[in-house]
């Protein structure tokens, strides 16, 4: 069991993920992990995600012992089968946009909760299905001017105008979409002695 002065580490410096994790009130730091996040050869993408929410954690955890901390990652297939990133720039997510239209978008939220200083290692994969409605060229547009949303795998924002683009979103915990699962999150933190109702 940890003691009261167990620190919590957010191991990635992704703003939408720190504003998830504050919503559970608990004192946290952010580190950068400084990992290689390539892909390996054929590696599936629910794997990628996995393997580098597991990388990261364990990275952060390494200079940090005694702290919990909290890996994750998260990628897109198209169809179940073609891997999407986060786009970068505006003609990207165009592209992106365009191939979704009418079609399905599965995202793999990867989390690691892990300890080194005895070794607790707690993994989860959350997965949500977004079906997208049929877009025209002029609502892509707008909607890119609007939200630019070149740092989201899929360039739909979906906490944000991004909803406007989509039929359904299904799957067991909305935070997953947006990079961090809390359900599976506050329950590996319960587990490793950080419950965030005390």
């Amino acid at each position: 069991m940890p003691t009261a002065a167990t620190s919590l580490i957010l191991a990635s410096t992704s703003r939408y993920r720190r504003d998830l994790l504050a919503r559970l009130g608990l004192p946290f730091t952010v580190e950068a992990p400084g990992i290689d996040e390539s892909a390996r050869p054929g590696e599936r993408p629910d794997a990628l995600a996995l393997r580098l929410a597991a990388e990261k954690a364990h990275a952060v955890a390494r200079r940090h012992p005694a702290a919990l901390v909290i890996g994750s990652d998260q990628a897109a297939t198209l169809d179940g089968a073609i891997a999407i990133g986060k786009p970068g720039n505006h003609e990207r997510a165009r592209e992106q946009l365009r191939a979704a239209s009418g079609r399905t978008m599965d995202f793999h939220t990867a989390l690691c909760v892990a300890r080194a200083s005895d070794g607790f290692d707690e993994r989860a994969s959350v997965a949500t299905r977004v079906r997208f409605r049929r877009l025209d060229e002029a609502e892509i547009e707008r909607y890119l001017l609007r939200e630019q949303p070149w740092d989201c795998a899929g360039a739909a924002k979906a906490e944000g105008l991004g909803i406007a683009l989509l039929e359904a979103i299904e799957g067991d915990d909305p935070t997953a979409l947006v990079g961090l699962p809390l359900i599976a999150l506050t329950r590996m933190l319960r587990h490793a002695g950080m419950p965030p109702l005390g």
